[in-house]
């Protein structure tokens, strides 16, 4: 006999006018009425010759046609959602970003270290990862936000675990697959673009609500993911789980792709970014975040998450709600989370991390929780 998991909430959130209101496309195509991005873009035919075209000449494209997929994922909102409507053309507007992702990934920087190897040559970049991708795990995650578990409160949501990250924080909780001591191979399977939409594909038909593509941190796998989208032949939408350091090149092929963002927004201070997660590029954490912010928020829905750090609340959580109240407040909403505990290198050396080596106070997360209400964020239905 199969177990079928339930969450009440993820019942009960969808009587939220809010929730409704702020994730109404992603509602629509997670009940099929509508086409994922990924599936519209298949039938936008592209009229250059990919391989002999300019990276410019491709950029180019891509803007242009960005803007009449624009106004198909108005067309097609709310009308049918069944694929084989869809007229698929090849090459197709999907195919015109797989091949800038290969392009990219020859100098790669789809995140903004741009650390600039040739990953296609088998060189590592900064993410550990040469061209070849390592799922850790997948599976119907029931831990997620309530509106991405299922419309009944079932199904989950289909969680997708990458191998390696952009970030090494010394808090982080899945360290042994983000940042294993050994090779990054041992961290997970190697996973190429037809493994992957298998995988996405029999999530999606078991009850999944979403694909979640997470780790660690999607991005690196950015090329492996948009091509696997090529294979995937079932309506389901795409949920881009990340710490948002992307390129603003990774941006411009994610924001045709992407129908619900579920972005971190860590840090305001760089100064913690940079000695919590090691974050220290050229451009600072919050230039890039705050850019990704704005540009995901114009594109998709999107819950921001949040992780309450103990004694952070002046130099982050304060300044971070500020922002998002000031910019982004009526299209989004925020997860204020409390789920912070000491892990990795912080229980090691508790010493080097005094102000995080310890859970967050009660009063610290009702603090934050007034000062969202104050500004009139939308919080509750997913913190």
């Amino acid at each position: 006999m199969s177990i079928v998991l339930y969450r009440p909430d993820a019942v009960l959130v969808w009587r939220n006018d809010e929730v409704v209101k702020r994730l109404r496309w992603y509602r629509s195509v997670m009940l099929n009425k509508t086409p994922a991005k990924f599936m519209i873009l298949k039938s936008i035919p592209v009229d250059v010759k990919l391989d002999d075209a300019s990276d410019e000449e491709l950029w180019k494209h891509n803007d242009e046609l960005h803007r009449e997929a624009l106004k198909l994922f108005d067309e097609y909102f709310e009308k049918d959602a069944n694929p084989a409507k869809l007229k698929i053309v090849e090459p197709s507007f999907l195919d015109l970003k797989i091949n800038l992702a290969y392009r990219i990934l020859k100098k790669c920087h789809f995140c903004e270290w741009r650390c600039g190897v040739n990953r296609m040559e088998g060189r590592i970049g900064v993410c550990k990862l040469d061209h070849r991708g390592y799922v850790s795990s997948f599976f119907h995650h029931y831990g997620e936000e309530a509106p991405l578990i299922g419309i009944e409160g079932k199904g989950g949501s289909g969680t997708i675990f990458f191998a390696s990250c952009t970030f090494h924080c010394v808090f982080c909780q899945n360290w042994d697959i983000s940042q294993p001591s050994g090779s990054i191979s041992d961290a997970g399977v190697e996973s190429d673009a037809r493994r992957l939409a298998s995988i996405a594909r029999r999530l999606r038909i078991d009850g999944a609500a979403n694909i979640n593509y997470v780790g660690g941190e999607p991005t690196p796998n950015l090329h492996i993911i948009l091509e696997s989208l090529k294979y995937l032949d079932v309506n389901v939408p795409i949920l881009w789980n990340s710490n948002m350091y992307m390129s603003e090149e990774a941006m411009k092929l994610l924001v045709d792709i992407v129908d619900i963002w579920l972005p971190d927004f860590k840090y305001w201070s760089d100064e913690c970014a940079k000695r919590l997660s090691k974050v220290g590029s050229k451009k600072g954490y919050r230039e890039v975040v705050t850019r990704n912010h704005l540009i995901a928020s114009e594109n998709g829905d999107m819950i921001i998450r949040h992780l309450v750090l103990p004694n952070h609340l002046e130099c982050d959580t304060k300044p971070i709600l500020k922002w998002i109240a000031d910019n982004i407040k009526d299209k989004v909403l925020v997860n204020i989370m409390e789920q912070y505990r000491p892990e990795h290198k912080v229980i090691l050396k508790p010493e080097l991390y005094k102000d995080i080596a310890r859970r967050p106070y009660r009063e610290e997360i009702l603090e934050a929780y007034n000062y969202a209400k104050q500004l009139g964020i939308i919080y509750e239905p997913v913190s």
